[in-house]
Parts: structure tokens; sequence; C-alpha cells
């Protein structure tokens, strides 16, 4: 048996270095993961630092266990479209046959199955959600998995509830697990997770130690945990303090040149990466930004132009989070601090994996920060009442669409199909063609579980704000909340050596960055389609929403995650704020909106003649907000729409439509003074956040008679 390892390792040694040149050579690690899953068929669950060297593990499997000819295709679990990209060009240089399915090559799935039964694919990359959708759960996956050679789970730290980016759809893989023959290898592999995620990952890969397993020589062995050191010896972490948003943009400004090679500069929100690389542009560099909310064909060329140094930066959100592969990624900034340093590992991880030295410097935001962390955290697991609704609004026989149930249901959409994969990973729902069934199964809901992981989830935002504030070494520190038992100071840091980088900026960029920030006006999008289903709670509206009772497209003057605005408008409008009267910035800020609305490059059609204010929460702000904007523009303020009690309150469209629908009052004074107007009406309320509220005020409006409706907020969300 010695032997035939010998030769296993020269062949697998061989196979390396098609990959990754003549001169590599295996690390042990590499070499005891390999020989578990090739000669022994075991469960390896490996925990390694980026750049250590994981995807080799699995592309050498795959090609000795394809070369004896007697297994299936490698199914590798990949959570992001950037990873799977990079997988497919690192298995070519092997001579290994890799495809992807994902939701951006529906047209090529056919072709590709066909390819996968007919033993030309030697590595599937397929996502998390796949493992969802009907068609390939029913039609592909059952034969997937039993003729899988070798199943690699990715950022394996998603299947656990611990782990910093949590997916329900990766839970899935327990189906998965399940039907595969026995004897089955499989890899499991992340950078990125503590003592509690390995933990609770290998049990999930292996049988033994659960309840009920086999036992005897016919037992799975327990899962093979290869653990390694997470200390990057390339990487310098500093943190530079600074006291706003404005002095971090002219900080950047100020030092981008001086920042190695090329990088990536994460924000926490889409408006803050949008911003920030409009603003270093104009400042003479060259960057992109990369959201999830931008075109899959413009994150690729953002991708290709950072590999190719065509730009200095690219500013992205998480998005761009597991997977990304630039060996010679010289720094990672952070605009702000993840939630977590688990998350803040996992990112910084992306620089320096084939350079001798890159800089991680971390611009935490502070307060800023943990607004937005609050905010994330708004969109967790909702209560039981909601859950337990959803399951009576289901049957067993007939599906509901996720539209379908929101008028049921008081639940954002994207809680609402977050909650819907849990339940379907817990047994209680299936997703079917047509929406989701019940499945009439028990569940139970599990609170002291969702109170565990919140309470986590405090304690890691802690850690995140105390790493910025530590007076030992910041990479020991984050080794630490990694739980790497052979963590010491590593004598790079701005703690264990001199700063790199001083907290100095010039005034002059700082005064063109508060400018830039200062700027105020974004659109607000009228609304022209009414939610689905509002029939079944008896509101007689579908389809468009009539002309004659449409908004015309409005303005706000910021949103509250805007690295500039943002921050003074969540004081004001925020859901704990005090009632106040308007403050004189915020006037001025609104008045220029209205003077660019005017003159701009997409002006109003028509100078509005009048001012209604709506009766929100801050009755006071708006109230007054409206009657100074009547006095500098030389208007009437026609008077206030009431909206009752629960009226405007925050859930799902179809849920905050029928709460309006009974619920906006016009008193006859204001239908007076509506009729006979000769221009638009301007509405004025403090936050828009779905944009029913005002949609539903502007309808009664025009139908008391005002011509047209020009929304006007201090805030949008988002």
């Amino acid at each position: 048996m010695s032997q035939d390892r010998t030769a296993v390792r020269e062949q697998a040694e061989a196979v390396l270095q098609r990959l990754a040149g003549a001169h590599a050579r295996l690390r042990e690690d590499q070499w005891r993961a390999i020989e578990a899953l090739v000669v022994d068929r075991r469960r390896v669950l490996c925990v390694q630092r980026t750049g250590w060297g994981k995807s080799a593990v699995y592309f050498v499997a795959t090609a000795l266990l394809r070369t004896a000819g007697e297994h299936g295709p490698t199914v590798i679990v990949s959570p992001l479209l950037a990873l799977m990209r990079n997988q497919v060009d690192a298995a070519a240089r092997a001579g290994i046959r890799a495809r992807t399915i994902n939701s951006a090559n529906l047209d090529e799935w056919d072709e590709i199955t066909g390819e996968i039964h007919a033993g030309a694919v030697d590595v599937l990359l397929i996502s998390p959600e796949r493992l969802n959708n009907p068609d390939f759960r029913d039609a592909v996956l059952p034969k997937l998995a039993a003729t899988t050679g070798l199943l690699v789970v990715d950022e394996a730290h998603c299947v656990s509830d611990w782990g910093h980016d949590f997916r329900p759809d990766y839970r899935r893989l327990r189906t998965f697990l399940g039907n595969l023959p026995a004897g089955t290898p499989v890899l499991a592999t992340t950078a990125t997770a503590n003592a509690r995620v390995t933990q609770d990952v290998a049990e999930q890969l292996g049988a033994a130690s659960r309840p009920g397993a086999a036992s005897g020589p016919d037992a799975q062995p327990e899962t093979l945990v290869l653990r390694g050191s997470l200390d990057r010896e390339s990487l310098r972490l500093g943190v530079v303090d600074l006291p706003g948003p404005a002095h971090r943009l002219a900080w950047l400004a100020d030092h981008l040149d001086e920042l190695p090679g090329s990088g990536i500069i994460y924000t926490l929100t889409v408006a803050a990466a949008a911003e920030t690389a409009e603003f270093l542009r104009s400042r003479g560099y060259s960057v992109a930004s990369y959201t999830g909310q931008a075109d899959d064909a413009d994150r690729r060329a953002a991708e290709q132009d950072l590999l190719d140094n065509k730009i200095k930066a690219l500013v992205a959100t998480s998005a761009l989070g597991m997977g990304f592969d630039k060996p010679d990624l010289g720094f990672v900034v952070h605009l702000g601090a993840p939630p977590s340093p688990i998350a803040y590992y996992q990112q910084v991880g992306r620089a320096g994996r084939a350079v001798a030295h890159a800089e991680v410097l971390l611009l935490p935001g502070g307060a800023e920060d943990a607004a937005i962390w609050r905010y994330f955290a708004a969109l967790a697991f909702p209560p039981e009442d909601q859950v337990r609704s959803v399951l009576a609004a289901l049957s067993t026989d007939r599906p509901r669409s996720t539209p379908a149930l929101e008028p049921i249901v008081d639940l954002r959409r994207t809680r609402l199909e977050l909650m819907l994969k849990v339940l379907d990973v817990d047994g209680a729902v299936r997703r079917v063609r047509g929406g989701w069934i019940a499945t009439g199964e028990p569940w139970t809901y599990d609170e002291a579980r969702l109170r565990r992981v919140a309470a986590a989830r405090t304690a890691e935002q802690a850690a995140m704000r105390e790493y910025a504030t530590t007076a030992g070494c910041r990479l020991r520190y984050l080794r630490e909340c990694l739980d790497d038992a052979g963590a010491t100071d590593c004598g790079r840091c701005d703690r264990c050596a001199a700063p790199t980088f001083a907290a100095e900026l010039s005034e002059d960029t700082l005064r063109v960055a508060e400018a830039f920030l200062g700027r105020s006006g974004v659109g607000i999008a009228p609304k022209k389609l009414w939610p689905t289903g509002l029939a079944a709670v008896d509101v007689p509206l579908r389809g468009r929403i009539a002309l004659p009772e449409q908004a015309l497209p409005g303005r706000a003057v910021g949103r509250l995650t805007d690295l500039g605005w943002g921050g003074r408008l969540r004081e004001l409008v925020g859901p704990d704020t005090a009632d106040v009267e308007a403050p004189d910035d915020v006037v001025a800020a609104v008045v220029e909106v209205l003077r660019e609305w005017a003159h701009g490059t997409d002006p109003w059609p028509r100078r509005p003649v009048g001012v209604v204010a709506v009766g929100s929460r801050h009755t006071r702000l708006v109230a007054s907000l409206a009657g100074r904007i009547a006095a500098v523009g030389r208007m009437p303020l026609l008077g206030t729409v009431a909206v009752a009690a629960g009226g405007g309150a925050r859930g799902n469209s179809a849920q905050r439509v029928r709460a309006l629908y009974d619920s906006v009052t016009l008193s006859s004074e204001l239908t007076g003074a509506l009729a006979g107007l000769a221009g638009p009406v301007l509405l004025v309320d403090d936050f828009v956040d779905s944009g029913w509220t005002m949609t539903m005020v502007a309808r009664e409006l025009r139908r008391a008679g005002a011509p047209e409706v020009l929304p006007l907020a201090l805030a949008v969300a988002g």
C-alpha cells in the first residue's frame, strides 16, 4: 500500500506542475488531503489561508480520479460567478475540462447536461442557488449525485449558520450529500472559519458523529480536518482613523498612488461604491465600480480590467468577496468596516498572494458603520407569527408564487424569499414550478438558535470595533478571532512597526471632497404598476396605474446610504429620531435640489404652483419644511394629507398598498384648494422607502383635481 501511495503522490506532483509550473511542489497538507480523497475516499475539510492552494487540491484529485477512468465528474459548488470564471480558466491549464451551470448561461444548460451524461466533462461548477432550482433539482441533480466522482464545497463556511455569509441554499448540500454513492469523496474548503464554524461544517460533512450513524466496517469515517496557520507574511495591516466621510475620500485621493500595484477598495453599500469611484475618477484615477446591482457583462469587464492592471483599483461591495483571484493584488482598502473580523480577514485575503508585500488598510466609519450594520441586521429571520402566517397560506397541492404571498404576509420580498429558502431546507415547504407548496411536515421555530446567532453577530461587531482600536498586533488579533492557535505578533503591522501611512491629507483635496459629498439631489422614480395579488386582500387595484393617477418623477436630497448626506439624513428621518423643525442646512439643500430640478439637464415639465405636506411620522419636520419651501418659492401651502396611523408602515409592496388604500384622507379645504389649479403640486415628505405612500397620496391628489404631482423628499432608502 505504501508503494501505491508513493506512486499516487508522484502522479499528483506531475499534475500540480502542469497547473502551477515546473517548480511547484505539494504542501504536506495538500498531499494529505489528496491522499484522503483519492486513496481513502474520505471526507475532508481544509481550513487554510487564502493563497495556500486549496483549488490545487481538488484539481489534482480530479485529474487522478478521472485518469483512473472509474469516476464521474467532480462537482464544485461555488458561490460567485467571479470564482467560477477563475476556476474554469485554472482547470484548463491542467488539462481538465470544466463547465459551469449558472444564471448567466441558461441557454447552454441542455448542451452541458448532454456533455456530462456523455462523460465529456471533468469538472462541473454550479452555484448553490442551482440546488434549489426545481428543474435542476428534479431533472439533473439526482443523476448528477449518482455519478459524481468528487464533491467539492468551496467557501464551506457558508454551510454553517455561524458563517459570516450564511446562505440557506448551501444547506441543500445535505440532500446532495445524502444521495452520493457510498465511498464518494467530499472536499470542503474555506479560508475563514473559526473553531465553531469548523466543527459545525465537519459535523455536517461526516456521518460518524451523528446520532443513528452506521457503525462498524461500513461506517463513514469522521471528517478529516486540515487546519493550517492563517498567517499572511506578505500583508502589512494598518488603520487610518479619520473624522468623517469627506476626510476618508480626500485621504484616499491623496494617497492612492502610494499604494503598490493595483487593488480593491471595499465599501459597505452600493451607493458608497458608486460615489467613491466617481470621486476618484474626478481626481484623475483610473478606477471602476463593482456591485451586485451591476450587469454581469459590466462586472466581467471590471474584473478583467483589474486582472490586466488597466485600472488602479476596483471599488467594490462584498459582491467581489469570495473567489476573486488576482495573485499580484497589491492592496486592499476598506472605506468602512465589515461587521466581523471573519468577513474582514476573508476580504483582505485577496491581497498579496504572489507578491512579497501588500498593503491592507482600514478607514473605519465608526457610528456610520454601526448604522449600516443595523440596517443589514434588520433582514434577519422573521418572528414566528410571520413565519406561521406564511405556512398557513401555503397548501400542500396548489403552489403560490412569492408575489402572491406578499399581500398575505407583511414581509419585504428579500426577507420573504430568504425565509422560504430556510423553510425549504428544513422540509416545511418545497419549491416547485409556479411557486411554493407546504409539505405538511411538522416544523419548529428554533428561537434559541436564532438568539444565539444574533448574539454571535453582536459579539462579532464588537470585535471589529476593537480591531480598529487595539494596541496589539492587528494580524494576531484577526488570527485569534479565527481561533488560530499559533497566532503570534506579525512584526509588520502599524502596531508592531511604525505606521506606513499617517492620517494626513491636503486641505485642497478635503475642500473638493466636502463639495463633492455636499452635492444634493437623487431621483425618485414613479410607480407605474400595482403589486400583484391585491384582490386577495379586497383591494380592487391591478395592472398599470392609470396615467391620470400617476405621480411624475421626483427628487430627494440624498440616500440614507450616501457617504455625504446619508449620516445627516439618518439623524433626521431614522426610525427612532426626534421630530424637529427642519434645520437650516437641510432646507438649504432642498432649495438647491429645487433649483437644479428647475434648471438642470432633466427639469420638471412645469413649475409647481402649490405645496402639499404628507402627514408623516415626522409631522413637525415635514410641515416646517413644506412651509419654508412655500415661502421661498412664493407658492401657497395648500394643506396636509392625513395618513392614518399604520398606513405608512414598512412592509412589502402589497401590504403597503393594502394599508394605504383606505388610510389617505384629503380635507375639504385641501380638496377645494386643488380645484382649478393651473400647474403641478409639490408633494413633500420626509422619507421614501418603497415609494407607495407617495404613490397613493399622489393618486388621491390627482383624483381630487391636481393636474400633476411632483414628489419631493428629504431621503430615499438604499
